[in-house]
């Protein structure tokens, strides 16, 4: 008898516990909107960021973003990034998906194919994991870093990235994240200068991302 009345009372408990933390509405905190994002950082520079269709926009499902060719002045060496902030993910909103999309999945569909990946755990990040991918069109190579920033954490995998939107969707109402990514060419194979301008340009670009995408 005890026993069934202690299952009773566990089996309310869950369910008012994912009443109160999954029934409700997710909670967004304050943040700056990417329209106010510096396009002159140290020596890079971006003339304007670019917009993305509403057909595009449609199939992300991002709230805000911020797409930018960014140049050094000093080497003219380029690189295209691009944040997409997502205020909530659920899986349908309005028959509409608005979770992040891994790159893996839509590069091939771009025609680039992934010859190199792997996780790492840079010395400039101080916790988490980023994606080194590299990738080919034909004659054409490019570095990619990826990564998802969500709540505080930097993470590469997107198993990860789920498993975390749902404890924090539970303990914080919290499903807000973002996709960060730089693609950066490889001109004639110098892959070391493909990293050395990200490293460049993420060390001008990662200490003010909070505001942006908040922790």
């Amino acid at each position: 008898m005890i026993a069934r009345l202690v299952v009773a009372l566990l089996f309310i408990g869950f369910n008012l516990y994912v009443f109160r933390y999954f029934a409700s509405e997710d909670v967004m905190p304050p943040r700056e909107s990417f329209a106010s994002f510096p396009l002159e950082l140290g020596s890079w520079q971006c003339r304007e960021a670019r917009e993305m269709s509403e057909n595009i926009l449609d199939r992300l499902g991002v709230t805000d973003y911020l797409l930018c060719d960014f140049q050094s002045q000093e080497t003219s060496e380029v690189a295209n990034v691009y944040v997409g902030y997502h205020a909530s993910q659920t899986r349908n909103v309005g028959g509409k998906e608005n979770m992040i999309h891994p790159p893996e999945h839509c590069l091939p569909g771009s025609g680039w194919d992934i010859i190199a990946s792997e996780v790492i755990s840079p010395e400039w990040l101080p916790e988490g994991e980023v994606k080194r991918v590299v990738i080919a069109k034909g004659n054409q190579r490019s570095l990619v870093y990826f990564w998802y920033q969500s709540r505080g954490r930097v993470i590469a995998r997107n198993h990860e990235k789920i498993f975390y939107m749902f404890m924090d969707r539970a303990s914080q109402r919290r499903t807000d994240g973002s996709l960060v990514r730089f693609t950066i060419p490889i001109i004639q194979g110098d892959e070391e200068g493909a990293e050395s301008a990200f490293r460049n340009l993420v060390d001008q670009i990662s200490p003010i991302l909070p505001e942006y995408v908040p922790n």
